[in-house]
């Protein structure tokens, strides 16, 4: 479980994210959702102690983020964060190891290459592997990146917008990767989403955030329900239930 307690970052005296009290369960896919500048991905970097608190208090398998040495708590926690910029010419097998050095410390073991093997298997990269990230597209780049977060294998797994820059049919694949990853592997996904039809139809519970502050929690059907998501994103918005399941319809 991730629990936060009156956790606060304040920017200005007027601009402040929380104070936010939060529970998120142990498995499956919890989306953070929210319009613009909701805190959604200052909320994912704290909890991934990339950022710090003001205030409060954040654990993770009962781990304290802000005390827990960093590589015990790179061994329960791996993040990707939307700025991926590797200025060096790496390889798809050479950027999934990184995710080993928690373990390794950059020695990688027999053990440490089955692991990234397993992880570029399961997001079908096996035929990419030697090519370098530069000749790949937006799509296979990315898998490579949660590939890499995956070989980390960590219980808890934080994704800040990784469907970024990706269509509609990478960002679909992509998503049912993970819930294959959630359901498969046992892992509990945090995952930051813009696309709130993402989020109810892949996601196990959804947190929406709004100026700074959690405003709804619950499962998809709890969450996608027009006045909810009208009143978190300040629009009108219908929902159907379709053949697949609930759909937001904006107008």
């Amino acid at each position: 479980m991730i629990t936060l307690s009156s956790v606060l970052r304040r920017y200005t005296s007027e601009v402040a994210i929380g104070p936010v009290n939060l529970e998120i369960q142990q498995g499956g896919i919890t989306a953070l959702v929210g319009p613009n500048g909701a805190g959604k991905s200052t909320l994912l970097t704290m909890i991934g102690r990339l950022m710090g608190m003001d205030a409060g208090s954040i654990t993770v398998a009962g781990l304290d983020v802000s005390k827990t040495p960093s590589k015990e708590l790179a061994k329960t926690i791996s993040i990707l964060r939307q700025e991926n910029h590797f200025v060096t010419r790496l390889t798809v097998r050479q950027l999934v190891g990184f995710g080993r050095f928690p373990h390794s410390g950059g020695r990688l073991t027999v053990e440490d290459e089955r692991i990234i093997s397993q992880a570029i298997d399961f997001l079908h990269l096996g035929e990419l592997e030697s090519r370098y990230l530069d000749e790949l597209s937006g799509g296979q780049r990315q898998r490579a990146y949660v590939a890499m977060v995956l070989a980390q294998d960590t219980d808890y797994v934080l994704l800040d917008e990784p469907l970024n820059n990706l269509d509609m049919q990478h960002s679909v694949q992509m998503m049912q990767h993970l819930k294959r990853a959630a359901t498969e592997l046992g892992k509990t996904i945090v995952i930051v989403l813009h696309d709130i039809n993402f989020a109810g139809h892949y996601a196990d519970h959804i947190c929406a955030l709004k100026h700074g502050e959690v405003v709804a929690l619950g499962t998809p059907e709890e969450i996608m329900v027009p006045e909810t998501l009208s009143a978190i994103f300040n629009t009108p918005i219908d929902v159907i239930d379709g053949p697949r399941g609930l759909l937001a319809c904006y107008f």
